[in-house]
């Protein structure tokens, strides 16, 4: 059955799309973008994700769910995928399937864990591991709107090799302000001891906020409760806390 999702103001139904992949970018070891040209995509909002379907010749069927991680442009759309050992369908698609080749998705689905460019607000990004994925279509977006909202990211990470999208995140662009949290292995220079998140590495961040300000905190569940009950204890009001998690 086709359900419906709301695109602004824009009522769409969300049935499944034949998508080819055309492009598969590394963003660590295990880490990659996937890039499909979706005919007849009708566009999404920064922060949204896609059900994907991979059909056997069987007919076995397995649909898991990744996220976004760029704005709208056109027929095409960008997928995060981290490959998960012994996963059924992660390493599949971030390391078999060949370019050329279809799947289906369906989406975009979420209305809640989305970042309009109208908003004009300050806003807080914080990011665990693969959880960065739809906050850089969020930092992606921002960009391409020319927005002059302060926008500040907290990205944890294992260490340096771990890093998605660092050609975006670490280009010194004067519109975002990033903190890298290595919690395992600091690359050299890091006057940061490795450690997970506290209140101390988002006090800065959470201080320039509005009261009505948005932060988006996205990764595994135990990260993002962590990072939730951080802010609130910080003085944030829950209902400005938005979560997405996985895991």
């Amino acid at each position: 059955m086709a359900r419906a999702a709301e695109l602004g103001r824009l009522t769409v139904a969300v049935i499944w799309r034949r998508a080819q992949l055309v492009e598969r970018r590394p963003q660590n070891a295990t880490a990659r973008t996937l890039v499909f040209s979706v005919p007849g995509w009708p566009g999404h909002l920064p922060g949204q994700h896609v059900d994907v379907r991979l059909t056997a010749d069987d007919g076995y069927q397995a649909v898991r769910s990744y996220s976004l991680a760029a704005p709208a442009d056109g027929d095409r759309i960008e997928l995060g995928v981290q490959s998960v050992p012994d996963g059924e369908v992660s390493p599949y698609l971030a390391d078999a399937l060949p370019v050329g080749m279809d799947v289906e998705v369906r989406g975009p689905l979420g209305n809640w864990f989305v970042w309009r460019p109208a908003a004009g607000e300050p806003v807080l990004l914080v990011a665990g591991g693969s959880g960065i994925v739809p906050l850089a279509a969020m930092v992606r977006a921002h960009r391409a709107s020319g927005s002059d909202s302060a926008l500040s990211l907290v990205y944890s990470v294992r260490g340096g090799d771990d890093v998605w999208y660092r050609d975006h995140l670490d280009d010194g662009h004067p519109g975002l302000d990033v903190r890298f949290l290595y919690t395992r292995k600091p690359p050299p220079g890091s006057i940061r001891d490795p450690a997970r998140i506290s209140a101390a590495d988002l006090a800065d961040a959470a201080a320039g906020l509005r009261p009505s300000s948005p932060v988006y905190v996205c990764g595994p569940t135990g990260f993002v409760e962590t990072a939730a009950d951080l802010l609130t204890g910080l003085g944030r009001d829950p209902a400005t806390i938005r979560t997405e998690r996985f895991g």
